[in-house]
């Protein structure tokens, strides 16, 4: 799971969003507090709100100030600084309300962000070691969680760092990042990491060299374990396995940071480790349970020390045995699993059974919280636990939710598809958690009930249909996790036309339009459609996340032009204009979008504002790089009969026909795709080959698809899919082999021959899972089913459209009713519901215009010419 969603879904039950207004005047921050009468601007940017002397200008860069706080003293520290600042007139911004500082210092909030309330800005160095002296004093004796990014000033809340004060940006491994400005004028990342890192030509102010000094005494040297490698780090802590230097017993350390990783009771990590620590010591000796071992404290961190679980969780044993996930799965690999999960399903029933008897609730139960040993130890054979005769021991961890039955308390966190309604109360908690897992061990999909509880009735249908589990495995389900109205009675299913045996796919992409159109919110300045949480990092305006994608679906799919949300993109880009130059992320998808529906004069105005940023650009991607810069200008070379836009097209051609002949290895992470790999440029090259007839194209066209391929591995079953680290493969079409798949695809109807082509096969096997976890176009469902369906057009194939029809069926496991007649579907992790074309309702619209209609590329610069009207030159040589 990303973590970084969870912080997302905290304002709308629905969306994805950011904190920005409060429900309740108690909760805004600085609510009593005024400026002079002149001389101070004050505006809201984003989460914050800005305050600056007119009289100041404010600096590029240099050493800012970060005030933490807790909530309980947020709003005294507030005052002391707005007041200094106001007095001595330096610039400063704020968190606008207590939901937004609580949602930042939550658990799965980003770490180097964590615990920032106010941020100042000193005009210079002199002004800088004054205002840290001043404030110190003023705020002596408040707390607040340690920023990771920054350097403390004494023992209070105030932390330092050299960084940017206004927004600039730069392309640092493929990715536009925020940038700062070094001695000679380059542009290079402003690291904004969990750790404090000064820029190697900047020197430390001399006022903070005793806290550089203290800092480093702070680290143990006599600290009694040797970490090994960290398991897993959110806002509260890390999880680390390590060794005790005194017998070299092999454990586990998890840490807790004060008054940071709140849950929604406000508790903070260092509370939750206390609360394990007790719990575990109450339930020593159950089989499964970890032994503790120490609760201690090093610097200002807490750490508690105990057993080291083996084997891999319970989501990880999933991943590697779900049979649905194979395109060549029989009825016999259904039936095996189907009696290793409830194998697996009795033993966890059994162990929570024993805590309970203990008195206590484990309030956490889900797939990453449960410990599967099967004697493979994660790396090497399948199904253990068959050829050994012996169910697979399964254990608890993470016992930091876990409370006393009899105290009545409730878990103020939980993992989203397992974590029980208000109404379930004592061991009612983790009864309730059981049955979601005997769900998710079949369809792991529990995410989304929380955006709809009443497609738990399909889901669970489709259970009962697929996996021979034994009768009443259904209803056992149902039972305890079916909502109930005041009269105890179940709602209605939550069914759409999707769910229909033969649906109506003219109805389906009328109800996904109409869910799109009934989301948008034009009131609002920094998003029209509701989309991926990329939107507040990038912005509301682009391609793959923001307006520009989602009008240009409704617009090429029939569903219609909408010229008061066409203004509001033109009015957004006009107030903010895009900050990266790219087709999916920045100016040149927005460009592209705005020239199609016929706003030339806007187009050719977001083009010229992004020139100088794609000079500076060296990313290779389709995404956000030259392959999708240089396709568009091909693009406008076309509409706008501009040779210049063509010549310049050609000239970033070149430097990409450079770039793949040098390429590096392959990284340890996934890059290759469409999106990010380089099938983009490959896809550049194929559409000059129709330009010019010049078969280098094609040669550099294969070569790129190549270097995409050795990013890939065979998995088990026969397919061929990218590489994500050690374990992980991906089959996407922005990442994976639906990607490669595509454009080797189109390569194919000029080169048959060629030898990334010959690789089809295989990629096309990875899309054939009949189980996908998310139905977008670009990271699930839709995409495979793009791949699948051109490939069928090419040459058909009834396997290729068995497994077209099975994706077509299989989306309504995503179908979620929205509005007066609407069909929406939740987007990345499943726990919000999307709009837009990379994760939402506008990819899925274009998949199935593509795939059901097949009239037209599902993606812009997609499709090679039709035979009839290539040139001579053009035709396909049937060869090398």
């Amino acid at each position: 799971m990303d973590l970084r969603y969870e912080a997302f879904c905290f304002a709308d039950p629905l969306f994805f969003d950011e904190q920005r207004e409060s429900a309740t005047a108690e909760d805004v921050l600085g609510r009593d507090l005024e400026l002079p009468d002149s001389g101070w601007s004050q505006g809201d940017l984003g989460v914050w709100r800005m305050l600056r002397p007119t009289s100041e200008p404010l600096p590029e860069q240099g050493w800012k100030i970060h005030v933490s706080a807790c909530l309980d003293n947020a709003e005294r520290v507030l005052t002391t600084v707005h007041e200094y600042c106001i007095e001595h007139k330096v610039s400063f911004k704020y968190l606008r309300t207590q939901s937004i500082l609580l949602a930042r210092n939550s658990k799965y909030a980003p770490r180097s962000a964590s615990g920032k309330l106010i941020t100042i800005y000193p005009a210079d160095d002199s002004q800088f070691e004054r205002v840290l002296a001043d404030l110190s004093g003023k705020l002596d004796g408040e707390e607040g969680p340690y920023i990771l990014s920054d350097l403390r000033y004494g023992n209070g809340p105030l932390f330092a760092r050299y960084g940017g004060f206004v927004e600039r940006w730069v392309e640092a491994d493929g990715t536009r990042v925020l940038a700062i400005r070094k001695s000679d004028g380059t542009l290079v990342p402003d690291k904004r990491g969990p750790s404090f890192v000064t820029p190697d030509w900047v020197d430390l102010p001399e006022c903070l060299e005793p806290h550089i000094s203290a800092r480093k005494g702070g680290d143990p040297g006599d600290f009694p374990y040797r970490v090994r490698r960290s398991l897993h780090f959110s806002n509260g802590g890390g999880v680390y396995q390590a060794e005790r230097l005194a017998d070299e017993r092999e454990l586990v350390l998890k840490e807790g940071r004060p008054h940071a990783g709140l849950d929604r009771d406000q508790a903070d990590a260092v509370t939750r480790l206390r609360r394990e620590y007790d719990i575990l010591t109450g339930l020593a000796g159950i089989p499964g349970i970890p032994e503790v071992y120490d609760l201690f404290t090093v610097w200002e961190h807490h750490f508690l020390a105990m057993e080291y679980v083996r084997g891999r969780s319970l989501g990880a044993w999933l991943s590697r045995n779900y049979p649905l996930t194979r395109g060549d799965t029989g009825e016999r690999e259904v039936a095996d699993y189907t009696r290793r999960a409830l194998g697996l399903l009795d033993a966890v029933t059994t162990l929570i059974s024993r805590v309970h008897e203990r008195g206590v609730v484990f309030g956490d139960l889900h797939a990453l919280n449960i410990m599967v040993d099967d004697g493979d130890d994660g790396e090497g054979k399948e199904g253990g636990e068959d050829t050994a005769g012996e169910p697979p021991r399964v254990s608890l961890i993470d016992f930091e939710l876990a409370c006393p039955v009899d105290t009545g308390s409730r878990p103020a966190l939980g993992a989203p598809g397992f974590r029980a309604p208000r109404d379930r109360t004592g061991f009612q908690i983790d009864e309730y958690a059981l049955a979601a897992l005997r769900l998710w061990l079949f369809l792991p999909v529990n995410a989304m009930l929380e955006l709809s509880p009443a497609k738990l009735f399909p889901l669970v249908e489709f259970v009962e249909r697929r996996f021979p589990v034994p009768e009443g495995f259904g209803e056992s389900v149902l039972s305890v996790l079916a909502p109930r109205d005041e009269q105890g009675a179940r709602p209605a299913p939550a069914t759409t036309e999707l769910d229909q045996p033969e649906p109506d796919w003219g109805v389906v992409r009328k109800s996904l339009a109409e869910a799109i159109l009934a989301s948008a919110t034009p009131e609002r300045a920094d998003r029209l459609f509701p989309g991926d949480i990329e939107q507040f990092r990038i912005g509301g305006t682009c391609f793959g996340y923001g307006a520009a994608g989602v009008l240009h679906a409704l617009d090429v799919t029939g569903a219609g032009r909408y010229p008061e949300h066409e203004r509001w993109l033109i009015e957004a880009v006009r107030g903010e204009p895009p900050a990266r130059p790219g087709f999916y992320d920045g100016a040149h998808g927005i460009a592209y979008v705005l020239e199609n529906l016929g706003h030339a004069e806007e187009a050719g105005a977001v083009l010229d504002g992004a020139a100088n940023l794609v000079e500076q650009t060296r990313d290779h991607s389709l995404d956000g790089g030259l392959a999708g810069i240089a396709l568009n200008l091909r693009h406008f070379a076309g509409t706008r009969q501009d040779a210049d836009f063509r010549a310049h097209a050609m000239r970033l051609a070149d430097r990409l026909a450079e770039a793949v002949a040098g390429a590096e290895e392959p990284a340890g992470f996934a890059r290759a795709g469409l999106l990010h790999g380089w099938s983009g440029p490959a896809l550049l090259f194929l559409r000059l080959f129709d330009d010019t007839g010049d078969r280098s194209w094609l040669d550099l066209a294969d070569q790129a698809l190549r270097r995409d391929l050795a990013e890939c591995v065979p998995a088990d079953d026969g397919s061929l899919q990218v590489r994500d680290g050690g374990a992980r493969t991906l089959p996407y079409l922005a990442i994976g082999s639906a990607g490669v798949a595509i454009v080797a695809g189109e390569l194919a109807e000029y080169r048959p021959r060629a030898e990334s082509v010959a690789r089809i096969p295989e990629l096309l096997k990875a899309c054939r899972g009949e189980f996908v976890i998310h139905p977008s176009l670009l990271f699930g469902r839709a995409g495979l089913m793009t791949a699948l369906a051109e490939a069928d057009r090419r040459s058909p194939d009834p396997g290729l459209a068995e497994a077209v029809t099975r994706h077509l069926s299989r989306l309504a496991w995503h179908g979620i009713p929205f509005g007066e007649g609407g069909i929406a579907v939740p987007g990345n992790q499943l726990l919000r519901l999307s709009m837009d074309l990379k994760t939402g309702g506008a990819g899925l619209l274009l998949a199935l215009a593509a795939t059901v209609d097949g009239h037209g590329p599902v993606l812009p610069f997609l499709g090679t010419p039709d035979r009839s009207s290539r040139a001579p030159g053009q035709s396909p040589a049937g060869g090398k």
